[in-house]
């Protein structure tokens, strides 16, 4: 009848981890003379553990990351222009806290994304929220929006990640209303909401990506106020692999050269 009775209080105030541990706590409690109060902390940090696990995992799934890579498995031996010191300093999440950006610039394939990612899910792992899209996807997500009549509704939806991560920003170009609406964004977010953009294009070039010298200035002179700009001058990893599986051949390349 008691077990009945827990069973349906864990039901009324939706616990989902005490119903499958008490039983053990309970038998350790007996047998080690634990006090109620001993017994009580450990069921309900147990279950506070718990709820926290879901919700990253959820939050996880929210952010559509393409991938799921930490920073520990970055590379920056083959990587040492990505200063390692200050990504590590990144990982502090301070920035996070102070709504600061954080802008990755390099070629293709220097694990830019990677960094991206790794620091979101850091972010995510330690109770902030974040939303991954690629530019591509943000083109065609701001054009749709447009046509629906629905972009100031998506740009408010793009303001309530703790982090919003834009990868890729300047294969494709966003002139016009585009650009409007790119600016649009990060202005909501200046000073509220973290950005990390990759891009391969240095920020000398980042009036050809928005069409306009002037736009291109405004949208850097808030991305960069509270920023941190990380450079990676290197070999594109995709490179480095086809190499090892003999792909390249080294000794050839230079003859042909």
């Amino acid at each position: 009848m008691l077990n009945e009775r827990l069973l349906a209080a864990f039901e009324e105030l939706k616990f989902m981890s005490i119903p499958q541990i008490y039983d053990h706590h309970a038998e350790e409690a007996s047998e080690n003379s634990i006090s109620y109060l001993e017994f009580l902390d450990k069921l309900l940090w147990a279950e506070i553990e718990a709820k926290r696990q879901r919700a990253i995992k959820t939050n996880i799934k929210l952010a559509k990351l393409p991938y799921l890579k930490t920073i520990d498995e970055f590379d920056f031996e083959f990587q040492p222009s990505a200063d390692e010191r200050r990504i590590k300093e990144l990982l502090t999440l301070q920035f996070v806290k102070r709504s600061e950006n954080i802008i990755l610039l390099g070629p293709p394939g220097v694990g830019k994304t990677h960094l991206a990612v790794g620091l979101a899910l850091a972010a995510i792992k330690n109770r902030h929220t974040a939303y991954f899209v690629s530019a591509h996807e943000l083109i065609k997500m701001i054009s749709e929006n447009i046509q629906s009549g629905k972009i100031h509704r998506k740009i408010k939806t793009l303001q309530k990640p703790d982090i919003l991560v834009i990868d890729e920003l300047g294969y494709n170009e966003m002139h016009g209303e585009i650009a409007h609406y790119f600016f649009q964004i990060v202005s909501e977010r200046y000073e509220k909401g973290s950005l990390i953009i990759t891009s391969n294009k240095s920020y000398g070039y980042w009036g050809d990506i928005f069409g306009d010298n002037v736009v291109a200035t405004a949208i850097l002179d808030r991305l960069l106020h509270h920023s941190t700009t990380i450079n990676i001058k290197g070999e594109s990893y995709r490179i480095k692999e086809k190499k090892k599986a003999g792909f390249f051949n080294s000794s050839r390349m230079s003859k042909e050269e």
